[in-house]
C-alpha cells in the first residue's frame, strides 16, 4: 500500500470540542491549519467517552469491547486509587504504532495513554507513581526508552511541578519539539491534558479553559515551527484532534453508598470494602454495574440491583437519565461484562464511594481540597447533543480547504494508517477517503 506522508504528527488536546471551533478559528495557528487543510467539524466519541478507551480507538480504529480498555481505571473496589490501563498489553489486537513498527518506520509517543512498555522507538508513557514506595521517573523509565527519557527529564525536567498543569503540557511540547528535530520520527503521538484538566477543575466555558486552548495555540505554532526548521513540514502531515468533549456539573452520585445500605457491600471496622455482591465503577458522565459471578445468590442480587435502579430512574431528582442492559451496553461498544450501565443526566456524574451520602453537591472549594470532585467532565453517552469533538488535518496526502460535517472516533485509526500506508485489519471504523489525496 502506497504511503501518503514521511511524518505523521498526531496531536490529541484532550477535551478539545466541536464547541470550541469558532475560538479556534479565530487563533493563528489553528487557522493557519484549517485555511491549509480539512476539517471534519463533529466526531461522534464512543461510550464511555474517557481519555483512555478514545485513545485506544484512535490508535486502533475499533471500539472498547474490541479493543478492551473499557474505562480509563481497572475494578479494583475498595481501592482509594485504582490502577489505570497504563499497558499497552492490554489492548487486543494490533495499533497503528504497532503496524508502523513492522513497515520499518520510526515511531515515538509522548504521554499517549495505554503505551507502557509498547514497542515504540521513542517511548515517554503516561503513568503515575500509584503506590507509596513509587518514583514518577523511575516508573516512567521502567515502562518507556530509558535513554530516550532520561535525556528529555535532563533538559526539560526543571519544566515540570508533577503533574501540574500548564508545566506538564510545557515540559510535553519541549520533548515533542526536540523529538521532532532530533528523531524526525515517521509516527508521532502526543498528548496534551492542559485544556482537560482546566474542564475538570474550573467548568467547560471557564476563563481557564479558554486561556488553555489559546496556549495549545501557541503550542502548535512551536510544533509547526520545528517541524519547518527540520527541513520536514513540507513531507509531513499534521494531524489535531479531540478524544471527548465535557459536560459541567455539580452533583456527584455514590451508588455503592445504595448498594450498602441493602447489604451489597460488606464493610469491616474501619469503613473498608471487604466483599462485594454488587458494585457501581464510575466512568465519570456513566457508571457500569458488575455483579459478583462467584456469588452463590447471583440471580438474587441482579433483581436486587434491578430493583433499586428501577426505583431511581423513577425519581426525576435521583440524577439517572438510563438506564442500559448488558446487551445495549454492548451494542454500544462498552464494556460487555458489566451487568448494567448507568447514564447521568446532565450536571451529574459518578463516584466509586461506598461511604456517606447518596448524592453530593459539588462546589469550587470541593475541586481545590479533593481532586475527585470536579466541575465539569465527560464519559457521558455520545447522543447526549452538543458532546462532539473535532479533527483537523493538514500537510502531505491531506485534501486542501476540506470540510466534512461528520464521522466517528473508530474512523480516525484507520484512515491516520492509511497516510502512512499501513493497514489496520477488519476494524469498527473506516477510512475516510474523502479527507484524502489518494
Amino acid at each position: 500500500m502506497k504511503r501518503l506522508t514521511d511524518h505523521l504528527i498526531v496531536i490529541s488536546f484532550d477535551c478539545l470540542s466541536s464547541l470550541d471551533l469558532p475560538l479556534l478559528q479565530s487563533l493563528p495557528n489553528f487557522q493557519r491549519l484549517l485555511h491549509q487543510g480539512a476539517l471534519v467539524e463533529k466526531v461522534d466519541t464512543i461510550y464511555p467517552s474517557v481519555t483512555y478507551p478514545c485513545h485506544a480507538t484512535i490508535v486502533t480504529g475499533n471500539y472498547p469491547n474490541r479493543h478492551g480498555i473499557i474505562n480509563n481505571t481497572l475494578l479494583q473496589p475498595g481501592r482509594v486509587s485504582p490502577d489505570w490501563h497504563w499497558y499497552r498489553s492490554s489492548i487486543k489486537g494490533t495499533t497503528i504504532y504497532d503496524e508502523a513498527k513492522k513497515a520499518g518506520l520510526t515511531t515515538a509517543a509522548l504521554l499517549w495513554p495505554v503505551t507502557g512498555k509498547a514497542n515504540i522507538d521513542y517511548n515517554l508513557p503516561e503513568i503515575f507513581p500509584n503506590r507509596p514506595w513509587q518514583h514518577q521517573i523511575l516508573v516512567s523509565l521502567s515502562c518507556g526508552t530509558p535513554r530516550y527519557q532520561w535525556d528529555l527529564n535532563k533538559r526539560f525536567g526543571y519544566l515540570r511541578k508533577g503533574l501540574n498543569q500548564p508545566e506538564l503540557d510545557d515540559f510535553v511540547l519541549e520533548s515533542t519539539i526536540h523529538t521532532i528535530k532530533t528523531k524526525k520520527p515517521n509516527l508521532l503521538l502526543v498528548h496534551f491534558t492542559d485544556l482537560d484538566t482546566q474542564r475538570h477543575n474550573h467548568g467547560f466555558s471557564s476563563k481557564e479553559a479558554s486561556v488553555a486552548i489559546h496556549r495549545h495555540n501557541d503550542r502548535l505554532g512551536r510544533i509547526i515551527a520545528a517541524l519547518k526548521e527540520s527541513r520536514i513540514y513540507e513531507n509531513s502531515t499534521l494531524v489535531v484532534l479531540g478524544d471527548h468533549s465535557a459536560l459541567d456539573e455539580n452533583k456527584a452520585l455514590h451508588l455503592n453508598v445504595l448498594f450498602r445500605d441493602n447489604g451489597l457491600i460488606t464493610t469491616n471496622t474501619r469503613g473498608k470494602i471487604s466483599a462485594w455482591k454488587a458494585y457501581c465503577k464510575s466512568c465519570d458522565g456513566s457508571a457500569y454495574i458488575y455483579i459478583n459471578d462467584h456469588s452463590k445468590f447471583s440471580k438474587e442480587v441482579f433483581q436486587k440491583v434491578k430493583n433499586i435502579l428501577d426505583s431511581l430512574l423513577a425519581d426525576p431528582d435521583a440524577g439517572i437519565e438510563k438506564v442500559l442492559t448488558n446487551q445495549e451496553a454492548e451494542a454500544m461498544g462498552a464494556d460487555p461484562d458489566c451487568s448494567f450501565m448507568l447514564e447521568a443526566m446532565r450536571g451529574y456524574f459518578f463516584l466509586d464511594d461506598h461511604l456517606g451520602e447518596y448524592m453530593k453537591t459539588i462546589t469550587a472549594k470541593d475541586t481545590a481540597a479533593d481532586k475527585k470532585y470536579t466541575l465539569a467532565c465527560h464519559g457521558y453517552s455520545p447522543k447526549k447533543e452538543n458532546y462532539d469533538t473535532i479533527f483537523m488535518a493538514s500537510g502531505k496526502g491531506i485534501r486542501q480547504n476540506f470540510r466534512l460535517h461528520s464521522f466517528r472516533l473508530v474512523d480516525e485509526g484507520p484512515t491516520l494508517a492509511r497516510l502512512l500506508g499501513v493497514h489496520l485489519g477488519n476494524t469498527d471504523g473506516k477510512v475516510i477517503e474523502d479527507l484524502l489525496t489518494i
